[in-house]
This record gives structure tokens, sequence and C-alpha cells, in this order.
């Protein structure tokens, strides 16, 4: 643990000589499940570098005014976005991103929450899931990426889709574990890195690999935003070895080899 302290602060400390311009205010929009992995490395790198970074947080996709392809089409200002894959794909067919600068940061997988103090149902194989499911009174998923997953794929491969259609909810805006941990809804899948941080709620696993799905994240540099050499900068920190300790701690699975890193 201590080298790879040590070698974080050196990864920091070459960013930090091999800036080309002054501290800067730096806008990242992120959705949900980067969110956390940012929250804790944000501060490593601010401290480094002395540029501050702002977050915004929206989803990757869909009609609510707080999501990022609608953010920015209202001219709302960034210098980074970071969402999934192929939503940031969306935004460079639209010339929103920056050419070349698209920056593969995680792979992140759904799991499950109920409520804290609950007993913690067995989801490890896909008859247990399937069982859990038809047996539980009250099922919620994110308005997101996995839980479009979830509602138009998962439950019809488990082949129950017909007897859970009545009670199974997309929570919108807010994280699924939060409804879970009030007690509206019995159990709720999401990505996980979007479940752990939710104070209340029990996470019980991952769903099985065969049925599961894998949610890529990426960053990119908005086009035209004003601080393109810095919003570069903190990508390339935030997709480093170094920064991958953090990642994994998160409830996301770094990649085995960063690739399309923002020069």
């Amino acid at each position: 643990m201590k080298q790879l302290k040590l070698r974080a602060a050196a990864f920091l400390l070459a960013i930090t000589f091999c800036a080309t311009a002054g501290a800067e205010d730096i806008t990242v929009m992120i959705s949900g499940g980067f969110s956390a992995a940012l929250d804790k490395l944000a501060p490593q790198y601010q401290a480094a570098t002395g540029d501050t970074v702002h977050i915004v947080h929206g989803p990757s996709m869909g009609n609510s005014p707080e999501a990022i392809p609608n953010r920015l089409s209202a001219g709302q200002p960034a210098d980074v976005v970071i969402m999934v894959g192929y939503a940031l794909d969306d935004l460079n067919k639209q010339r929103k991103i920056a050419q070349g600068s698209r920056t593969e940061l995680a792979d992140s997988r759904i799991g499950a929450v109920v409520r804290e103090g609950s007993a913690a149902p067995d989801i490890s194989n896909v008859d247990n899931l399937k069982a859990v499911l038809l047996k539980a009174k009250s099922i919620a998923y994110s308005d997101s990426a996995s839980g479009r997953y979830v509602q138009a794929e998962l439950f019809n491969r488990l082949g129950i889709a017909a007897q859970v259609r009545d009670k199974a909810r997309m929570i919108e805006k807010i994280p699924v574990a939060s409804v879970v941990a009030k007690g509206d809804e019995e159990i709720g899948f999401q990505q996980v890195s979007e479940l752990l941080p939710v104070k209340g709620a029990k996470f019980i696993g991952r769903i099985p690999e065969s049925v599961q799905y894998v949610t890529r994240f990426a960053g990119a540099v908005v086009a035209g935003a004003p601080h393109q050499q810095q919003a570069r900068r903190l990508l390339r920190f935030l997709a480093s070895p170094e920064a991958q300790t953090v990642v994994r701690q998160t409830g996301l699975d770094p990649l085995p080899a960063t690739g399309g890193i923002a020069q």
C-alpha cells in the first residue's frame, strides 16, 4: 500500500511539472457510475496541480434537463464530460467533444441492494436470482443504462417479465438504493458503484456474470472548452494506473490497459 501511495504521489508530481498553464477551475459533468471515484480522486488532483474541480451531476441520457447531453445543448459550460461510453459516442457524432480526447476509464457491473437490517438474499446464480425476483414484493431499477437493460432484457432472459411487470419500477434522477433504504422498494438494481455509497442500503452482490451487463465509462474534453490542456491532464490522471486502486474500491472494474488517453 505504501508503494502504491508513493507511485501515485510521483505521478501527480509528474503531471504538475508537465502542466503548461496555470491553475484553473475545471468543470466536470459526470453521471453516477464514476462519481464516487471522482469524489475520492479529485482532492488528490487538486492538491497536486492547483486546479479546482467543479463537479456537475447528471445522467448520461434521458429527457430530464439534468441529463448531460441536454445540459450541453442548453449551453451550460463544461470542460470535461464523464459518462456511459455509448452516450459519449453520440456526443462525438454531434461534434460536442474534442476530436481524439475520448479516454477510457473503467467498466461497471450491475449489483443489488436491500434495506439495511434485512436478510440478504442469495443472487449468486441465475436460479437464485430468478427466485428472489419472483418472491420480492417490489423491484426498483435505474433510468440509466443498467436499468434499461434490467427492464428490456434481464427480466426476459430470466423468463419472468410477465410475472414482475406490475411490481417493477424505474427510479428517475435519484439513486435506486435511496428508495430501498427508505423501505419504499424491497430490492434495487443499479451499477455497483452507484449502490455502495448510499447509507441505509445493504449491498448483496453482483448479478451472475452469465446475465450481467457491463457498462463502459469514459471521459472526453468538451469541444470548445476554455481549459483544454487542464481537461486533458485531468483525464490522464483518472485513467492512470495510479488511480486504479481508488477506482476498484468504489465498485468499478479497472481496465486491463488504458486506451485512447487524451494527450
